[in-house]
């Protein structure tokens, strides 16, 4: 429940600044509307499989993953 809420406030978020950068390149409302609809409502649903494919990945799996990359973790004092 908590992912789709989070889903929704990021959705809000995402439509108010479409059209508020749309309508401010364009000066149109009906383009900056329908960019505000058509795009962030794409986004959204990429960013709630996104969310959920991250909530599968534990945390030890990525660090050793990032490792194998050769990242490391902080910089240990000298």
């Amino acid at each position: 429940m908590r992912d789709l809420v989070k889903t929704l406030s990021y959705a809000t978020l995402h439509f108010s600044v479409g059209f508020g950068v749309t309508y401010a390149l364009t000066g149109e409302l009906a383009v900056a509307a329908g960019v505000a609809l058509v795009e962030p409502a794409i986004n959204t649903v990429v960013f709630f499989l996104h969310e959920k494919a991250w909530a599968r990945l534990p945390a030890a799996a990525f660090g050793k993953s990032l490792e194998k990359l050769g990242f490391r973790g902080s910089p240990q004092p000298v």
